[in-house]
C-alpha cells in the first residue's frame, strides 16, 4: 500500500498549451508546465524516442514490377539490379524514390495491394500513385521519368507498421516470384525537438517548463501524435505501480481539500470587509484570521471589550456570506464554505510556495 503522502507537495504539470500549429506543414509546438526540476528533460527526452520510433504509419514495404515490350509481351522485373525499359532512373534509384512515399490507407486497413499502370512519356509524381483508397501525403515529390516507349506496372504492397522494417526482414514474408523487398519506415513522425526552460510558481522560479516540437508527413496530426506517445508512455509505466491508483487519487482530494480549509482559516479579516468599530474591536481580541474569529462562540465574543450587539450582528451576517458562523470547531463544517471562497491566485501560489519552503527546510 502507498504512503500517504505519496505525492504530497509534488508540482505537476496542470494543462498543455499548443504555442504554434501550422496544417501546411504538418508542424506542432506545446508546452507544458510546471514540472518539478529535471522532470522536464526526463518526459521531454521519453516523449521524444516514443513519437521517433514508436507511432504507427504506412509504407511500401514491396513491389513486383512487370514491363511490356513492342509486341507487348510482359516481362518480371527479375531483380532491383535490371533496368526498367523506358525508365531514365536506373531500379535502385527507383526504388530508394518509392521509399520516401508517405502513405496512407482509411483507418480500418492494415495491408493492401496496390496495382499501378504507367506509360511514357511522363514525369511521375507522388499524386500518380494515388489509386484504389491509397492517399499519398508528398504528391509533388518526383519518382521517375518516363520516356515515350515505357510502359509497365507496379504492384504494390502497403503495410501498417512501427519504425524501421529493412528489406532483409521483409523478404522473409514474400511468397510471390519477382517481388523485390523494400526498407520500410513506418513512422509518420519526422522530427521532434524538445527543451526546457525554467517557469514560475509562486516566488520559485526553478521549475521546468517543457517546450516540444513536432513534425509530421501529414498522415497524422502533431497533436494526435503527441497523445499516443503519451498514451503508449503510460501503458508502460501502469506495469510498475503496485498499488490502487484510485486510492491514491483520493488521498490527493482529500490533501487538497484540507488545504484549502487552512488557507481559508488564515484568511485575514479584513476580507470581510466589517465596519472600523467592529475590526478594532476583533484586533483588540488578538483575532486576526477568519480561523480565530469562528472558532470563538457568541458568549466569548460578548464578553470581548467594547464589543456590542450590533457588532456581533454584523459579524454573524459577513460570516454568512462566506458559509461560515461562529461556534465552528469542527473542520468538516468548512467543506460548505470552500463552494463561496475561491481565495485570489497570488495568495495560493504563496501559500503553495511557503509550505515547499519549509519541507526543503526539514529536509
Amino acid at each position: 500500500m502507498a504512503r500517504k503522502n505519496l505525492l504530497k507537495g509534488f508540482v505537476l504539470p496542470t494543462s498543455i498549451t499548443v504555442e504554434h500549429l501550422d496544417t501546411n506543414t504538418h508542424y506542432g509546438k506545446f508546452a507544458a508546465y510546471p514540472f518539478e526540476r529535471g522532470y522536464g528533460v526526463t518526459i521531454g527526452n521519453t516523449l521524444r524516442r516514443i513519437l521517433l520510433s514508436s507511432i504507427q504509419g504506412y509504407a511500401i514495404s514491396a513491389v513486383r514490377i512487370t514491363w511490356y515490350d513492342d509486341q507487348g509481351a510482359a516481362h518480371v522485373l527479375s531483380s532491383e539490379y535490371e533496368q526498367i525499359p523506358g525508365v531514365v532512373e536506373d531500379t535502385l534509384e527507383l526504388l530508394a524514390n518509392l521509399k520516401l512515399l508517405r502513405v496512407q490507407l482509411p483507418d480500418e486497413m492494415e495491408q493492401k495491394t496496390v496495382m499501378v499502370e504507367f506509360k511514357g512519356p511522363k514525369e511521375v509524381t507522388g499524386a500518380d500513385f494515388e489509386v484504389d483508397q491509397l492517399e499519398v501525403m508528398n504528391k509533388d515529390f518526383r519518382v521517375m521519368t518516363l520516356m515515350e516507349d515505357a510502359h509497365f506496372e507496379m504492384e504494390m504492397q502497403v503495410d501498417l507498421g512501427r519504425g524501421y522494417v529493412p528489406a532483409e526482414v521483409q523478404k522473409n514474408y514474400i511468397e510471390v516470384v519477382g517481388t523485390i523487398p523494400l526498407d520500410a519506415l513506418y513512422s509518420p513522425v519526422q522530427r521532434v525537438r524538445f527543451n526546457v526552460e525554467n517557469t514560475r510558481v509562486g516566488h520559485r522560479s526553478d521549475y521546468d517548463k517543457l517546450i516540444l516540437e513536432v513534425w509530421t508527413d501529414g498522415s497524422i496530426s502533431p497533436e494526435d501524435a503527441l497523445g499516443e506517445a503519451a498514451k503508449l508512455a503510460k501503458e508502460h509505466f501502469t506495469v510498475f505501480i503496485n498499488f490502487d491508483e484510485d486510492a491514491i487519487s483520493h488521498v490527493r482530494q482529500l490533501d487538497h481539500e484540507e488545504e484549502q480549509i487552512r488557507r481559508l482559516l488564515e484568511t485575514p479579516i479584513e476580507e470581510l470587509e466589517l465596519s472600523v468599530r467592529s475590526s478594532n474591536c476583533l484586533k483588540n481580541a488578538n483575532i486576526r484570521t477568519i480561523g480565530d474569529l469562528v472558532s470563538k462562540s457568541e458568549e466569548e465574543l460578548s464578553k470581548t471589550r467594547n464589543f456590542g450587539k450590533k457588532s456581533l450582528l454584523e459579524i454573524k451576517e459577513k460570516l454568512k456570506e462566506w458559509n461560515l458562523s461562529l461556534g465552528m470547531r469542527d473542520p468538516s463544517a468548512y467543506k460548505a464554505a470552500l463552494e463561496r471562497v475561491r481565495l485570489p491566485e497570488s495568495q495560493e501560489s504563496e501559500s503553495t510556495t511557503e509550505e515547499e519552503e519549509n519541507d526543503e527546510t526539514q529536509d
